[in-house]
């Protein structure tokens, strides 16, 4: 990092501890509502603020590309509170079987979260704070949630442990591009990416709505995680037979 980006880097870092307080006591009051509400142990509110933090700690090292950006910006805000949602979901997880009212509470969290989903991206256009890492920062925070979806939709029994490829796909790609360089090229923006995530995050909240049951829930399972694996194979197949051309930066 040049001098100039440390002397920028410093107020970005300042901006951005500002925002994440108060999102961190807003998840902490709400997950101490929702274990009174459900009779959850403390450790609920503990798994919710381990779960968040751990996230914006593993992506505290990109937030260098949000320069030379100063502020954290409302877009990045309005994502931050996506992953504070997908968090207080999180807390559910690894516990005994979900009752009905805790089921709709997840799917109801998960309908929040897509009705904000492309407020971010929208506030960093109209604002002019469109950078690399809201692009990373909104699209981390959707796949995270995808997971948690799945995992919680394995443990509720709505479908078999296959399920959780559609919450693994993203991570064992980025795995992946660790060992086939090529890979790790930036994607040139796709309608088609945001709207199978889409579908997949509201098709893994319906299956946790309590009236459906296996083997529905199964096979709408299957049906977005199919369509999920068409458009990594899309990417894949992009990146492929672009793999020797100059990379291109994405924006938000």
């Amino acid at each position: 990092m040049t001098d100039t980006a440390k002397s920028l880097f410093q107020p970005l870092l300042a901006s951005t501890l500002r925002s994440l307080a108060p999102a961190l006591l807003s998840v902490t009051g709400l997950a101490l509502l929702v274990a009174d509400g459900f009779r959850l142990p403390n450790d609920y509110i503990v798994q919710c603020l381990a779960v968040l933090s751990g996230l914006l700690l593993a992506l505290g090292p990109f937030l260098p590309q949000h320069l030379p950006l100063v502020t954290f910006g409302a877009a990045n805000q309005v994502t931050l509170s996506r992953a504070g949602l997908a968090a207080l979901a999180a807390g559910l997880i690894g516990r005994p079987e979900m009752t009905p009212a805790q089921s709709w509470f997840v799917a109801t969290l998960a309908g929040f979260a897509l009705a904000l989903d492309g407020i971010d991206g929208w506030l960093a256009r109209r604002g002019g704070l469109q950078s690399r890492f809201g692009a990373r920062f909104d699209m981390e925070v959707d796949a995270f949630f995808i997971l948690i979806l799945a995992v919680l939709v394995f443990q509720s029994g709505k479908a078999g442990a296959w399920v959780l490829l559609s919450g693994f796909l993203r991570y064992g790609f980025v795995v992946l591009g660790c060992v086939l360089p090529w890979l790790n090229r930036p994607l040139p923006p796709r309608k088609r990416r945001q709207t199978v995530c889409v579908l997949q995050t509201a098709v893994l909240a319906l299956c946790l709505a309590p009236p459906l049951l296996p083997p529905w829930t199964a096979a709408l399972a299957a049906a977005a995680l199919g369509l999920l694996l068409v458009s990594f194979a899309v990417d894949v197949r992009w990146l492929w037979r672009t793999r020797r051309s100059t990379p291109r930066e994405n924006a938000r």
